[in-house]
């Protein structure tokens, strides 16, 4: 029981982590708990989806502050990254967020969706559509169901 809570803790935190401040990558966390075959994929995926979903909600809430924290070291998007981001956000606006998976851009879009004032329900509806499909795509494809 303990062991379960842990490895739910740990996804979660992951995930979490992944879409805010630290280069990590949740999808390794997720693909080696479906491995083990020890917890059923919706609910791995339930945990990693909520993780991430928040992570870039927290990102979206830097974004409305940015100037605040923009220079600060743990800031989950650099310059660079944010000028890019900015430009897909420009171009393609608020159906950008359905890259908010992807490494590199996925962070910064949702930073530069808070600083663009994007509005948070419509936010939360493409990040959690974005994210969640990719949990599931990659629950498929380690399972052999994809």
């Amino acid at each position: 029981m303990l062991v379960d809570v842990a490895a739910y803790a740990g996804l979660f935190v992951t995930a979490l982590a992944a879409a805010t401040i630290l280069p990590m990558q949740s999808e390794a966390a997720l693909v080696a708990l479906l491995l083990t075959g020890a917890y059923p994929p919706w609910a791995l995926i339930a945990v990693a989806s909520l993780g991430n979903v928040l992570g870039s909600v927290i990102n979206w809430l830097l974004g409305r502050g940015i100037e605040r924290f923009r220079n600060h070291r743990w800031f989950p998007a650099n310059a660079r990254a944010l000028e890019r981001a900015q430009g897909w956000y420009r171009r393609y606006g608020k159906w950008s967020l359905l890259l908010s998976w992807m490494p590199i851009i996925g962070d910064p879009l949702t930073v530069v969706a808070g600083v663009l004032r994007e509005p948070f329900g419509m936010f939360l509806a493409l990040v959690t559509l974005a994210k969640v499909g990719r949990y599931v795509v990659l629950a498929l494809l380690v399972s052999g169901g994809g």
